[in-house]
């Protein structure tokens, strides 16, 4: 590769590192204003938006919708928040990249003021010059209501789906724990 063409991929890297970083926040601010009009736009036509637990599950801009549409009606204000945000280019696609961002979440399903903590694994893809969610994968440590958060990271059932406790999504299930406890003893 030339030098003009290696640094017009690095710039390139730095101006999309930048345009992702801003999707994934508008993707909060979309969720916290229940606008569905902006958060359709954050989604190629064929995405996929989907959790281990099952608690979503959504194949293509119309079925997210759809699912947005039913979560957002049951809740009244929230508030989502990035922190750490990885993101991996794909040296064989430029237009392709994938990317990891831990969150939190306040929120309150069917009334129930709770908290979440989450890790949102991601596939990106630039279309038509912009970057948009071709996969998104919530990952919950715990989702739980605020009178549990004192206890929740006691158990692995961390995870509040109708008011009943479940399994959380990590993380016990991540083979560097499962490794980490094997050696070292639970």
């Amino acid at each position: 590769m030339s030098e003009y063409l290696a640094l017009a991929r690095r710039i390139d890297r730095l101006e999309s590192r930048n345009a992702i970083t801003e999707l994934v926040a508008t993707y909060g601010r979309a969720c916290d204003d229940h606008d569905m009009t902006l958060l359709m736009t954050l989604f190629t036509e064929d995405a996929c938006l989907d959790t281990p637990s099952g608690l979503m599950q959504a194949q293509g801009r119309d079925a997210i919708r759809t699912m947005f549409e039913q979560v957002l009606a049951t809740r009244g204000p929230s508030f989502h928040w990035s922190h750490d945000h990885t993101i991996t280019f794909d040296d064989a696609d430029d237009n392709a990249a994938s990317g990891l961002t831990l969150s939190h979440a306040e929120t309150s399903p069917g009334g129930v003021v709770s908290v979440a903590a989450m890790r949102y694994e991601d596939a990106y893809r630039r279309e038509a010059g912009m970057w948009k969610f071709a996969r998104r994968t919530l990952h919950f440590l715990y989702y739980v209501p605020v009178t549990e958060f004192a206890t929740c990271l006691n158990g692995p059932e961390r995870l509040y789906v109708g008011g009943e406790p479940r399994a959380a999504d990590y993380p016990e299930s991540l083979p560097a724990w499962k490794a980490f406890f094997a050696a070292h003893g639970d």
